[in-house]
């Protein structure tokens, strides 16, 4: 599979498959659309909500580039929040694609690279303690053969599109993701398409429709009761 790096209107850069035409990251800005969707949805959402869990438990589906785990890792340092972050992944990006992007750069934060390279280069199936508040797990399997013996207080729903990958937008799909979560925790997604929003309905979760990240008019945040 041909990768191209490919940079973002936010100065941040994004990946590209030209063979099917998708990019990982919103051509709008890279480091802007997941600190909208992810981080600010997300994370500061169910901090604010008061969740107590310690430490807070998140699952990633689509590790990806590692802007997502980076962007929790800064948070959980500036704000020393305790992190368990776990993600899937079941393609991940050769050294010559990870060591290029700018993301610690564009975060004025080139102290973290070293971490961020840990993220990508650690060993699958095997918690790595980063730092001593964010402990990281990253499996390299699909969605529908993950499994965890605990649960989650946040995910992070960044699948390709559904034009793209249909079948990670099934009911089935958002019932397991239901059975995964903590009552209290959510889910946050890019994506607001309506019949994802029904599968997501359909599969227990409430689902608020929110205001989008740039270049796209909403996104979609769900909870489990």
């Amino acid at each position: 599979m041909e990768r191209q790096i490919i940079p973002t209107a936010d100065g941040s850069v994004t990946i590209s498959i030209p063979a099917s035409g998708i990019t990982y990251h919103s051509k709008h800005g890279a480091i802007q659309e997941s600190m909208h969707v992810f981080i600010g949805a997300g994370l500061h959402y169910i901090l604010a909500k008061g969740i107590t869990h310690n430490p807070l438990r998140i699952l990633e589906m689509g590790f990806g580039t590692g802007l997502n785990a980076l962007l929790v890792l800064q948070e959980s340092i500036r704000t020393g929040s305790s992190v368990h972050y776990e993600t899937i992944e079941a393609f991940p990006l050769e050294n010559v694609v990870y060591t290029r992007l700018n993301y610690c750069d564009q975060l004025q934060a080139p102290e973290l690279q070293p971490q961020f390279l840990r993220l990508h280069e650690s060993a699958w199936d095997i918690t790595h303690t980063v730092t001593d508040r964010f402990s990281f797990l990253k499996r390299n399997t699909t969605l529908e053969k993950f499994n965890s013996p605990g649960l989650f207080d946040l995910i992070f729903y960044d699948a390709f599109a559904p034009s793209a990958q249909p079948e990670l937008w099934t009911e089935d799909v958002f019932r397991k993701l239901f059975d995964l979560l903590n009552p209290g925790g959510i889910l946050t997604t890019y994506c607001s398409k309506g019949d994802v929003r029904r599968a997501m309905l359909a599969a227990g979760f409430t689902v608020e429709k929110i205001p989008g990240p740039p270049g796209k008019r909403e996104m979609v945040r769900a909870g489990k009761a």
